[in-house]
């Protein structure tokens, strides 16, 4: 990192967050003596202890994150979001663009496709894929249930951190935070009866080993692929990202007063 006057601004990063992959990058970021902000939507109430600041809520959509960057006088925007939070991607995409603040996006790279999986485009398809009688778990978190309500003809055990908001009644809710290891995972398999997997691509280390217990007691994954993103740089691990961020933190801009012209 380059030296620093004392007239220079503090390096302000903002992290949108929510993975382990922000966690662990707001960690070296605070070891380094930077400034860091991580944003979480809030959708988890009892999220994972955080270093440095910590910024909870949605900002309403991207003219709202635009705003947030330009009033916090941030000099860079890192999307670290889960793989499968479209929507925030395309905002941050947008906010980078118009700020003109230097943007990272650290994804971790997706599972390669495994013989016999099912691979859909979305949860609606991953639901209309199961036969009837299917024994299912569902490991996809409590945001995307709803598409599999209307399938009576199967039974379902869901895996979440947190409640969902409505679930059929004859659904079976385990509440648990991974990581799992892939023994304990062949244990539920074989204690459910699953036939089928249904998981995101979301490319996580931790949660990898149902994957391999599914395969090991021939339980049909159904995989649902990654939405397609904005392009941008991006980089897969975290010591990348804190490449780039210190690389950055040498010479912040600090013209972060007025958005870039469009």
């Amino acid at each position: 990192m380059s030296p620093r006057n004392a007239d220079t601004p503090r390096f302000r990063a903002l992290i949108l967050g929510g993975t382990a992959e922000a966690r662990a990058l707001a960690q070296a970021m605070v070891a380094a003596g930077l400034d860091v902000t991580t944003a979480l939507a809030g959708r988890t109430a009892t999220p994972l202890g955080l270093p440095g600041h910590v910024r909870t809520g949605g900002f309403g959509g991207a003219q709202g994150m635009i705003t947030a960057l330009i009033e916090g006088g941030y000099h860079a925007l890192i999307d670290a979001t889960h793989p499968f939070a479209a929507a925030i991607s395309a905002n941050a995409a947008e906010a980078a663009a118009v700020t003109g603040l230097p943007f990272l996006r650290l994804s971790r790279p997706a599972w390669p496709e495994r013989p016999g999986w099912l691979v859909v485009p979305g949860l609606a398809e991953a639901a209309a894929s199961l036969p009837s009688g299917a024994s299912v778990l569902l490991a996809i978190g409590r945001q995307g249930i709803a598409p599999f309500a209307s399938r009576p003809d199967c039974r379902f055990v869901a895996r979440m951190i947190e409640a969902p908001d409505n679930v059929p009644e004859d659904w079976t809710l385990l509440f648990e935070r991974g990581p799992f290891t892939r023994e304990a995972e062949m244990r539920l398999l074989r204690e459910h009866r699953i036939t089928h997997l249904v998981s995101k691509n979301s490319g996580a280390s931790a949660v990898a080993a149902k994957l391999g217990a599914a395969e090991r007691l021939g339980v049909t994954v159904v995989m649902v692929a990654r939405p397609a993103l904005p392009p941008a740089h991006e980089v897969a691990t975290v010591a990348a990202a804190l490449a780039w961020v210190t690389a950055h933190a040498g010479t912040p801009n600090a013209s972060t007063s007025k958005p870039a012209s469009t």
